[in-house]
């Protein structure tokens, strides 16, 4: 386990895929029931992990002295959803005494929730509420699972790909009432259901600023 990261170029040699692999086919024979799958894609190697057993591979990995993955860098949540589990939550580890990385990844739907890592890794825990924040992933036993990106009032989880690109209320502070308000989007022209034939009704031929402007000879203002 020597080879290390530090020399990689864009494309990783194949003699550090072929560590990665290695070291992945090495997790995988200590943890057989709980990794389900090993992969190394662009020079990283990714583990998919049973959900229930996520708490006990990473104590693993980090505790094991042939690993020592003692860092983990981050919590990040993907949404695929066309899948039946339509999201999967990827935990990155660092291990500096062995100069290796490794992706983890477990999928849940949006009802099953996530054991949360916390116990392992104390950094995981803004990072959960971020998923849950943004994703709508729960994490079980996390000690203070709440909205850390978003308002309090803030309804739906706006990395989902089927959140409206607009939203649906907007958020000011209102110098009047000295508070937060909410109000609905106001737009221009409707962009839910746009039929991408009529021009957009807030662009202006001519901007606010251009008539101070000399135009060119042959040109108009905001005309090429």
């Amino acid at each position: 386990m020597a080879l290390g990261r530090s020399d990689r170029t864009m494309i990783p040699s194949e003699e550090t895929t072929n560590a990665l692999r290695e070291l992945g086919e090495q997790i995988a024979s200590l943890l057989p029931k709980e990794v389900l799958h090993v992969e190394v894609r662009l020079g990283e190697l990714m583990l998919d992990v049973a959900r229930p057993s996520i708490v006990k591979v990473l104590t693993f990995l980090r505790d094991d002295v042939n690993f020592q993955f003692k860092q983990l860098m981050d919590v990040c949540g993907v949404d695929h959803p066309d899948r039946e589990e339509r999201f999967e939550v990827v935990y990155n580890l660092l291990s500096l005494s062995q100069n290796f990385r490794v992706r983890i990844r477990v999928t849940t739907d949006e009802y099953t929730p996530v054991p949360s890592v916390t116990g392992v890794f104390s950094s995981a825990n803004w990072w959960e509420r971020e998923a849950w924040d943004l994703f709508g992933i729960y994490f079980s036993d996390h000690p203070d699972l709440r909205r850390i990106m978003t308002d309090y009032g803030f309804e739906g989880h706006p990395l989902r790909k089927d959140f409206p690109l607009t939203g649906h209320v907007e958020v000011r502070y209102d110098d009047e009432q000295k508070r937060v308000v909410y109000e609905p989007v106001k737009l221009t022209q409707e962009f839910r259901h746009f039929d991408f034939l009529s021009p957009w009704e807030g662009v202006q031929s001519v901007l606010p600023g251009d008539e101070k402007a000399e135009p060119d000879e042959g040109k108009r203002p905001g005309k090429e």
